[in-house]
């Protein structure tokens, strides 16, 4: 979805695109280039199969195509890459690996940044390093179990989730300790590391943060406040399928507005981002901040708050899709 909405971004007039597909089973597909086929069709998510298209294998800086009817071809050469996953393989600094070592330029942070940003336990050590506030939580390691002491600093409720997922996938709320164990088993399914995080009490707040125009100080957006409406929290069904209401602005004072920009600008920089990132935040009703996540390659979907964010700050969805692809160009491969 993320996908069809940056196809319909960019101008065509400046962009030659080459959309590759990834199917379950991991085999690269050359996809459609028509954005309609990558939109949600009757509450059905859209999906990539190895009927959508030839197969693709990166080899040389080259996007090498196999047709079983053409044979062997070779794609101009990619000047740029944008990996619009999500989640393991994706946005865990797995592609981006790749990448780096074929010596293709890439949209987003690199490969460190991207890893400790996919693993919620070293975004929180990090942002504790730099002094940025986090909640209470524990990581269970596998075959580790929550220790009573851990039980009783917590308290209940708690959220308990895989460390290293995306999506609110495998997470689930427990009011009751006598469900633990079902909900660890749930993440686990996921990850084998899991975060037990108490529950905080307040408004979800997202900054959108793009990386300085040639190489500046990182930009942070107009802050947005997610409604979750009935549900009991903001689960994957509200952020993707139904669309969860949101104000934005978000109705904060000034004080605690730029408080929480600075906060998202140095949670980027904390993790060496690059690009691009949604950073996620609990406000307290006395206005205590706390940092919740940090997303290195957030939804861009027409529902998504990163676009809805910027555009609320003055700069159209086109204009960060175009900012972001140069920003990459010029910024290339290798330590920076």
């Amino acid at each position: 979805m993320s996908a069809g909405s940056i196809l319909r971004a960019l101008d065509p007039d400046q962009y030659e695109v080459v959309p590759v597909g990834i199917t379950r089973e991991g085999q690269w597909v050359l996809a459609g280039d028509d954005p309609a086929s990558l939109a949600i069709v009757d509450r059905k998510l859209p999906e990539i199969t190895a009927g959508s298209g030839s197969a693709v294998v990166l080899a040389d800086s080259q996007l090498i195509v196999r047709d079983p009817g053409a044979g062997v071809s070779s794609l101009a050469d990619v000047d740029v890459v944008f990996p619009v996953l999500h989640g393991a393989y994706g946005e865990d600094g797995t592609i981006q690996g790749l990448l780096e070592m074929a010596g293709l330029p890439y949209v987003g942070a690199n490969v460190f940044a991207s890893a400790a940003a996919m693993d919620k336990e070293f975004t929180k050590k990090l942002a504790t390093v730099e002094g940025i506030p986090v909640g209470p939580y524990a990581v269970l390691r596998a075959g580790v179990s929550l220790s009573e002491a851990d039980k009783e600093r917590l308290g209940l409720p708690v959220f308990v989730k895989p460390s290293r997922a995306g999506s609110s996938h495998g997470i689930t709320k427990v009011t009751d300790w006598a469900d633990l164990d079902e909900a660890v088993a749930t993440a686990r399914q996921i990850d084998p590391k899991v975060l037990v995080e108490a529950a905080i009490v307040g408004r979800e707040i997202e900054c959108g943060v793009l990386e300085g125009e040639a190489g500046g100080a990182p930009d942070a957006s107009l802050l947005a406040e997610i409604k979750v409406g009935d549900n009991d929290w903001y689960d994957f069904e509200t952020k993707y399928i139904e669309g969860g209401g949101y104000d934005l602005p978000a109705d904060l004072p000034a004080e605690v507005t730029r408080r929480i920009q600075e906060y998202a600008k140095r949670t980027f920089t904390a993790l060496d981002c690059a690009g691009l990132a949604r950073v996620d935040f609990f406000v307290t009703a006395d206005h205590q901040i706390y940092l919740n996540e940090i997303n290195t390659m957030p939804g861009m979907t027409p529902t998504s708050m990163f676009p809805l964010m910027w555009a609320a700050t003055g700069l159209e969805y086109p204009k960060v899709v175009d900012r972001l692809v140069r920003t990459a160009l010029r910024r290339g491969t290798g330590l920076h």
